[in-house]
């Protein structure tokens, strides 16, 4: 069996969870999961990204933003 503890949160942070449930049984527990998931999932990505864009930067593989907008016509 889990392990249970009580946490304190603000009553709109609880309606926040009670919205976020898939269906009405979800635990909070388990809306919280997948909340900590997505996240970790987005920073996973995000460090990918971001590796990326170095690479990009130090191979001189960008454009500025006043480039672009030359390039635009703004």
């Amino acid at each position: 069996m889990a392990e249970t503890t009580t946490i304190q949160i603000k009553q709109s942070t609880k309606e926040a969870l009670e919205r976020m449930k898939i269906y009405k049984r979800e635990t909070y527990n388990d809306v919280l999961e997948r909340l900590i998931e997505d996240v970790q999932e987005l920073n996973e990505e995000t460090e990918k990204e971001i590796e990326l864009a170095r690479k990009a930067v130090e191979k001189d593989r960008y454009i500025t933003h006043e480039k672009l907008k030359e390039e635009l016509g703004f």
